[in-house]
């Protein structure tokens, strides 16, 4: 579906992308080389069984997941959770739901261009952090602002090289097992020291490496049959991450038995020293870094849609974000805010950016379960194929597992996160003139598509 444009003649968000390529940004934008990095905490965590606990993610996040592809499909527009809750829960908490996810998205660019510097300043330490992270940021929005078919082409060919680099650890992995056969190929799924409490605190860590497979529906108005190829998309993007991760978690877990590491933040790095020696491991933070690159360009990518939706909308100021550039119809006003978030890294730690986006990012979440349901309540008795298990049951299921990590987040993220939306709250106070006018709505209709008997196979309804 076209969306809105701010009158005749002006420019709209413009695409043909495949299946394939929305896939391939969900992929890049939660980064493949991600697991290496946080093995050592989450089998620590697990007592030994970081597999486990990345499948036993893979299958909470997979619950909201179908709750994004069902509203996907009938609100096929690129404001993502925004659109969803403007339509389902009203346009006041449509607003405050976007303003939550500005939150994720506004700081993933700045954090993927952090994690980028400082494993640059590793590799070239002689160049120091401030300087890569603004290297980064250039490069990532100039790549952006060329537009949606140079990203596309650049995102793929860094994205499998990432992933063949992942690979290759998987092979060295595999290749030193060869020589040093593990005591149990069970124990990194199970073993004696495994219980319920520590799987599941250990799948609530992991759980933070699928951020971002929602990103994929804020390419709708950019996508070849939006209504059927981005909920495919969203599912397959959790689907191939967490097979990823959860493969990688196991190979290494059969090279390193066991929860208990000299530095578990480092863990990955040790063991590419042991099964491919040092230079191998430099090749490992290699993968790192280009994988890092991607994901830095597929999250400005995304980043920049929801302010241009939201812009459009005149949620935002329309004459900053609501405007795209003519030749390559690409959000340029929002793409160089958020490159102007890279000043905010230079003064800020990550693990304080990291607490900024959980809460906005789980907040979303818990805000498209909602939606699901409230278009179960809506539609049951009207719309074929909303039935009580796929519009009800499960996204209530999802909507538990979201508000449970909502509560796993330290007190300074809660304290940010109300601090952000009372801050919204009165800049929706301000355009409604102190709520005596409604919420700016949406120019031209997102209104509900109801899919056609093609699409419907896309995710399975009951």
């Amino acid at each position: 579906m076209s969306a809105a444009t701010q009158g005749s003649g002006s420019p709209e968000l413009k695409g043909h992308l495949s299946l394939a390529s929305v896939v391939t940004f969900g992929v890049s934008y939660m980064a493949p080389s991600l697991v290496i990095v946080l093995f050592g905490v989450v089998a620590s965590a697990s007592s030994g069984t970081a597999p486990t606990a990345f499948l036993l993610a893979t299958g909470a996040m997979c619950l909201t997941a179908l709750s994004y592809a069902r509203m996907a499909r009938r609100y096929p527009a690129s404001g993502s959770a925004y659109v969803y809750a403007r339509r389902q829960l009203g346009a006041p908490v449509g607003f405050l739901v976007g303003w939550a996810v500005l939150l994720d998205y506004l700081f993933l660019p700045m954090m993927a261009w952090l994690v980028q510097s400082v494993y640059l300043n590793a590799q070239f330490p002689a160049v120091p952090v401030w300087v890569w992270l603004i290297v980064n940021a250039v490069l990532t929005t100039v790549v952006n602002i060329i537009g949606l078919n140079f990203t596309d082409r650049l995102n793929k060919a860094f994205t499998a090289l990432a992933v063949l680099l992942v690979l290759l650890f998987v092979i060295y992995c595999l290749i030193h097992l060869a020589g040093h056969r593990p005591a149990s190929y069970s124990a990194p799924l199970w073993n004696d020291g495994t219980t319920l409490a520590g799987v599941s605190a250990a799948a609530a860590v992991a759980a933070y490496s699928y951020l971002g497979f929602d990103a994929v529906t804020t390419l709708a108005e950019e996508t070849r049959d939006p209504a059927r190829t981005i909920p495919r998309a969203v599912v397959l993007v959790v689907a191939i991450g967490g097979l990823l991760f959860a493969g990688v978690a196991y190979v290494m877990q059969l090279v390193h038995p066991g929860g208990q590491f000299a530095n578990p933040d480092i863990a990955g790095y040790t063991l590419s020293v042991q099964v491919g020696g040092q230079a191998f491991a430099d090749w490992t933070n290699t993968a790192t870094i280009i994988g890092g690159f991607a994901s830095g360009v597929a999250v400005q990518l995304s980043t920049s849609r929801l302010l241009y939706t939201m812009g459009r909308d005149g949620v935002l100021p329309r004459r900053v974000f609501g405007i795209l550039n003519p030749r390559t119809h690409s959000p340029v006003r929002g793409l160089l805010v958020t490159a102007a978030m890279a000043a905010v890294g230079l003064n800020i730690s990550l693990a304080t950016a990291t607490s900024f986006v959980n809460f906005g990012a789980f907040l979303a979440f818990t805000a498209v379960n909602a939606c699901t349901i409230a278009y179960y309540i809506r539609h049951r008795r009207t719309e074929p194929g909303v039935g009580a298990l796929g519009y009800l049951l499960i996204p209530a299921l999802a909507a538990c597992v979201t508000i449970y990590l909502l509560t796993q987040l330290s007190g300074t993220a809660l304290t940010i996160g109300v601090c952000w939306l009372c801050a919204g709250l009165g800049w929706l106070a301000w355009i409604t003139r102190g709520f005596s006018r409604p919420t700016p709505e949406v120019i031209a209709g997102t209104e509900a598509t109801p899919p056609t008997a093609a699409q419907e196979p896309a995710v399975t309804e009951s």
